[in-house]
């Protein structure tokens, strides 16, 4: 069994509260271990469908290949994308549409409906009938037709509303256009009205011209209310009639932000390290951010968390219609701020590098890996960012697996910051946040890549100078594009082989009653970016995860743990008024106890869950 890799070291010399936000340095950093060769992903065999597999602490339910029409792995063109999900239906997106799988038997999930339109993306969110694409790219129709647009009349970008009440047979309502288009999107409920939501748009596009969409212009000024470069659109969706959604607003939140930080406090040139500078990170390099590639909101804290390119933003979003930035962090390190997952708690943030746009191997052995992973923030008093240490996979992958951190979501297990996330062909990571400076795998998923490794002596591929300086292989692209936890299961959308569920089981790092206390979390609906709060119900897993921290971490002597084991057995054997006395009486002894332990907290913690489980105790 692999012991969990160190993170690097909490960042020294860190520059704070500036006009523009927090710059971090990358002098001070401390240099990670690369992996040692002995992890059993770092050999698997290759192939589309019979790729070799390697699980820690998960079990494969189910791999459900990509329905007929998307079965294809033509460039990107028929890639899946990103989830939703409702009810018994997960939503997968797809560079050439959608399809809603019906996962009611996890075991065999069965395709539902499959929608052709081409979206050159798709991200999907779902909110009550109503689901919702993100649509950009040259080749849209607002018809959904095959064959290009001809005329610019027909482009569509932005996204597309479908009615999916019957979600086997999804109706498409409207196209909402946006100037930049919509790579991806963010529902947030609005705080005051049940009947409206709104999606916050990131495109990645320049404007389009006023002659295709009225109203749009490219503009150097990031404050000029006219340019409609520099802005996050927001559209607003009246539920009862969605086909009156609209753009109400463009949210301004880059304005006085400079450019991307540079490594050894050098200007950042184009490609200043090869294959981690898109054209787009080339451009702010001498402008600043004009765009978030994703924005994570956590509606129940009025926060969000924008992954803008250059920057990571935290956002005030208590009034959706005017978000205000508090705070913006950079790293020399990072090459494209992406995504962000928020702890429970809203004290914590992950931040994710994509290090290479998603297509490059950047997990092999020569990979750095300050880049291309996770890094962890916490947020302060004041609602300022401070940034920890860094998280990487920790294993070296084959120069045709593309792989960096990507989309994940919390697993809501009591008393921990756990969280599932994809990583393209680099497979599906369990990672353990709770303490800031030290991240570590818990557990992992991986297939073998989709093509083999290149024959010695194969020339690099035809990509240009950057693709040979690096030395990779024009592949096959694949791996998971998300991975999340939904009501029990980790679903993962794998872009090239379809729809992957995956089981967690109990480990050294992860305990049988933390699995089945995060099991009890159910949600009607989920949106990975729009994060909802975790609440447990009262329940012996969930004080039993508690005391198996508590063990494991020796937050309390091994005799008091024992003996509140024996007592916690006993008392479930119990019922009624019996039942709640012995609880209350545990829970009063586990007070006296904190008074002496290593973790306090979390033995208070403990307490606190006895007495909610004991009041409903009927």
């Amino acid at each position: 069994m692999r012991t969990p890799r160190p993170a690097l070291a909490a960042l020294a010399g860190i520059t704070f509260g500036t006009t523009f936000g927090t710059t971090l340095g990358a002098t001070a950093l401390r240099a990670q271990t690369y992996p040692r060769g002995d992890d059993p992903r770092d050999t698997l065999t290759a192939g589309l469908h019979d790729a070799g597999v390697a699980l820690k602490g998960m079990r494969l339910v189910a791999a459900a290949p990509k329905p007929a029409p998307f079965d294809s792995v033509r460039g990107l063109t028929f890639v899946n994308s990103d989830l939703a999900f409702a009810g018994r239906y997960v939503y997968q997106g797809n560079f050439a549409g959608f399809t809603v799988w019906d996962v009611a038997d996890p075991a065999r999930p069965a395709p539902a409906a499959v929608v052709q339109c081409i979206t050159s993306q798709g991200d999907p969110s779902v909110y009550g009938h109503l689901l919702f694409i993100s649509a950009e790219g040259g080749g849209n129709r607002k018809d959904c037709a095959k064959g290009g647009v001809h005329d610019p009349a027909d482009h569509m970008t932005g996204v597309r509303i479908y009615d999916v009440r019957d979600p086997r047979a999804p109706r498409l309502v409207t196209n909402v256009e946006t100037c930049k288009g919509s790579h991806t999107h963010t529902l947030i409920p609005s705080p005051t009205d049940t009947g409206v939501v709104y999606l916050y748009v990131s495109g990645s596009q320049g404007a389009r011209p006023s002659s295709e969409l009225a109203g749009c212009r490219n503009g150097a000024d990031p404050a000029d209310p006219t340019n409609s470069l520099y802005r996050l659109d927001i559209i607003k969706v009246p539920l009862a009639r969605p086909q009156d959604a609209a753009v109400v607003t463009g949210a301004r939140l880059f304005t006085g932000l400079g450019p991307a930080p540079a490594r050894a406090g050098r200007a950042r040139p184009a490609r200043a390290l090869p294959g981690a500078d898109s054209a787009m990170l080339a451009r702010m390099a001498a402008n600043g951010p004009r765009n978030c590639h994703d924005v994570t909101a956590y509606p129940a804290f009025g926060l969000l968390a924008g992954a803008c390119l250059s920057h990571g933003l935290l956002v005030d979003i208590h009034d959706p219609e005017r978000p205000v930035r508090l705070d913006a962090a950079s790293d020399t390190n990072f090459s494209l701020w992406h995504t962000a997952v928020f702890s429970n708690d809203g004290g914590k943030v992950v931040f994710t590098d994509e290090w290479g746009g998603g297509i490059a191997p950047n997990c092999q052995k020569t990979s750095m890996l300050e880049m291309g992973g996770n890094t962890t923030l916490t947020i302060a008093r004041g609602r300022k960012l401070t940034q920890h240490a860094y998280f990487k996979i920790p294993t070296a992958l084959s120069p045709t697996a593309n792989c960096v951190s990507h989309n994940g979501s919390l697993v809501p297990v009591p008393g921990r910051d756990v969280m599932v996330q994809g990583w393209y062909q680099g497979g599906v990571d369990v990672i353990d946040f709770t303490d800031p400076d030290h991240p570590f795998e818990i557990a992992y998923f991986d297939r073998g890549p989709v093509d083999p490794p290149p024959a010695p002596g194969a020339a690099p591929d035809s990509a240009g100078a950057a693709g040979a300086a690096r030395g990779t292989f024009r592949n096959t692209i694949g791996g998971s594009w998300g991975a999340y936890w939904y009501n029990g299961l980790v679903y993962s959308s794998e872009m090239a082989r379809g729809l992957d569920i995956l089981e967690l089981v109990p480990g050294d790092q992860l305990s049988a009653n933390e699995i089945a206390a995060a099991k009890l979390v159910r949600f009607a609906e989920f949106n990975p970016q729009s994060q909802p709060h975790l609440v447990w119900p009262a329940a012996f897993p969930v004080v039993r995860s508690y005391l198996d921290q508590l063990v494991r971490a020796q937050g309390l002597a091994p005799a008091r743990t024992a003996a509140i084991a024996r007592r916690l057995d006993a008392a479930e054997q119990q019922t009624g008024a019996a039942r709640r006395t012995a609880l209350l009486a545990l829970a009063r002894q586990a007070d006296a106890d904190a008074a002496g332990a290593k973790d306090a907290p979390r033995v208070r913690t403990m307490a606190g869950a006895m007495r909610d489980l004991a009041r409903a105790t009927r």
